[in-house]
């Protein structure tokens, strides 16, 4: 067990991260975390972990940034509140010197790798009080989070209101209860082999919401089969009935999670997996419809960026010999912020490319005039993927993995009857 908060306080800190859940994970069940604006962390898998060293290169843009491991463990107070701390691997901080840490500032408990104590906070005394101040806020999230939880059990779409004060992103913390869930499983985990081990490795990876104010994410589970070559037989069989009862046998895609801001209501929508599980082929069309509208319009404008990233991406795994990736997601985030307003007398060509669409006829004299919006196509979670070049697997395939294809495929016809069937 690492030391208690207190003495150790300063030391452990001048070395360490305090990692933080990620708030924009909405799906799988490994916990993501936080490690700055720029930078998430999750639990090395070596499956995983191998996929992103030996990655081929025309794959590269549409996956997360690799950018090393970390090891990871938490300090436990007296109270028992646990926090996940990471520091450099085998005390090597030259290899993360690299990394963007330009926000890690006391104030967001985000430090820079240094063994120098004075580099935490110049005033001993200001370093207890935040430490009170956060065992405090700890014990005032913990009872929300319960809250949230019997909730969570309760519902699998959940829709929490945005605060009108301050900006739209800052309000997102601690909104998605799906984030919350899986770190508190990760830190019971932890607490309960603590005896035994409390030294983790993490992964570190781009954070690909970091451009975007409120990002909206869709998490989709891809391909036709689920389960990897070394799955139990109680594992093969329940992956296999998840797909059989869901739209990944029909259509080779599932909804893994959502998170959508409505701007008509101010409010977040959220849509677990357990839901996304039970939709059917047209349930999944309306859910796809939900996530790109806004509660106000139809996001029309990110269409064609999207499905030229799909089909882009589809040409790439078409030639990728042997590789298959079970269990693994693709994610497709853009901006949920709302346009600018433009007056509808100003200058014409500001107003050439406004869509009846896009109009608010509540607006009077205003109209909402599209933008060039950035929408984000990636692939995540490696663990199950397999290919050739891994020597040590008993299984070899030929040739491009048909379920992911196949998957995609429908996802951009499906994409495309929307964006169709919303210009008629």
């Amino acid at each position: 067990m690492s030391p208690a908060f207190g003495a150790m306080e300063v030391e452990h800190y001048s070395k360490g991260v305090l990692l933080e859940p990620f708030v924009h994970q909405v799906g799988g069940h490994s916990c993501v975390l936080r490690f700055n604006d720029k930078t998430i962390c999750k639990p090395l898998i070596q499956r995983e972990h191998q996929f992103y060293e030996t990655l081929p290169t025309e794959m590269r843009k549409f996956t997360p940034q690799y950018e090393g491991v970390v090891s990871v463990s938490f300090e436990e107070d007296e109270d028992g509140n646990l926090c996940l701390i990471a520091y450099p691997l085998n005390g090597d901080h030259d290899n993360l010197e690299n990394l963007d840490n330009s926000d890690c500032e006391p104030k967001n408990k985000l430090l820079r790798w240094t063994n120098k104590k004075t580099m935490l906070l110049e005033n001993e005394k200001i370093s207890k009080e935040w430490v009170r101040q956060h065992r405090k806020e700890e014990k005032i999230k913990s009872h929300k989070l319960e809250e949230e939880f019997e909730w969570l059990k309760k519902s699998e779409v959940l829709y929490y209101t945005v605060e009108k004060k301050g900006s739209v992103s800052s309000q997102f913390k601690h909104h998605n209860p799906w984030s919350m869930k899986c770190h508190q499983q990760q830190l019971q985990r932890m607490k309960e082999n603590a005896k035994h081990r409390n030294q983790y490795k993490f992964i570190l990876l781009e954070n690909l919401t970091s451009r975007y104010e409120v990002p909206c994410v869709l998490d989709l589970k891809m391909g036709t089969r689920q389960h990897g070559d070394d799955a139990s037989e109680e594992k093969k069989a329940n992956q296999i009935r998840k797909c059989q009862q869901s739209t990944s046998a029909v259509i080779g895609v599932r909804v893994c999670g959502m998170q959508v801001y409505q701007a008509g209501t101010g409010q977040l929508m959220f849509m677990n997996k357990y839901h996304g599980r039970k939709l059917s082929v047209q349930g999944f069309k309306e859910a796809l419809y939900q996530f790109f509208h806004n509660g106000k319009y139809l996001r029309r404008e990110l269409f064609e960026s999207v499905i030229k990233k799909l089909t882009e991406l589809k040409s790439v795994l078409e030639k990728q010999e042997s590789y298959r990736f079970y269990s693994s997601s693709l994610l497709i985030i853009y901006d949920g912020k709302e346009r600018q307003e433009v007056a509808v007398d100003s200058d014409p060509e500001d107003l050439e490319d406004l869509s009846e669409e896009s109009s608010d006829e509540s607006a009077g004299a205003y109209a909402y005039k599209p933008t060039a919006s950035t929408v984000d196509v990636r692939m995540i979670d490696f663990a199950h993927t397999t290919c050739k070049y891994y020597g040590e697997d008993s299984v070899v395939h030929e040739g491009q993995d048909t379920g992911y294809v196949f998957g995609l495929q429908n996802l951009i016809d499906i994409i495309k009857e929307i964006r169709d069937e919303s210009s008629e």
